[in-house]
């Protein structure tokens, strides 16, 4: 299962994240945001599903964080899929687990390399 840790942009920085090494997969969502709270059954299932080892770090996000507008965020959630700080896939408001395991995949192949 994906370990799972939530930042708000005052304790992550793009600079930070940047700097990373290895597969990481960032939420960018809002507590209150309705397409995210029915996103997490499946997005939750996904992980457990892929077996996914990977980590995944919740942003909460909003208007004028400088972390979601560095990754153009403008729809909750969106899924930005890292390798060593790259992005590799990005998928915004997914509604099916399967589309989520496809990315995690896609991202644990390349972490095998």
């Amino acid at each position: 299962m994906s370990y799972i840790a939530t930042f708000t942009p005052e304790t992550l920085s793009r600079t930070d994240v940047d700097a990373l090494r290895g597969p990481l997969v960032l939420e960018f969502g809002r507590n209150d945001c309705g397409w995210c709270q029915r996103a997490q059954p499946l997005i939750e299932a996904a992980f457990i599903q892929a077996g996914a080892q990977v980590p995944h770090v919740k942003i909460e996000d909003g208007r004028g964080r400088p972390l979601g507008r560095s990754y153009g965020i403008k729809l909750w959630p969106t899924l930005v899929f890292l390798h060593h700080g790259v992005e590799v896939a990005r998928l915004v408001r997914p509604q099916q687990a399967h589309i989520v395991i496809d990315a995690l995949m896609q991202l644990e192949k390349l972490s095998n390399q």
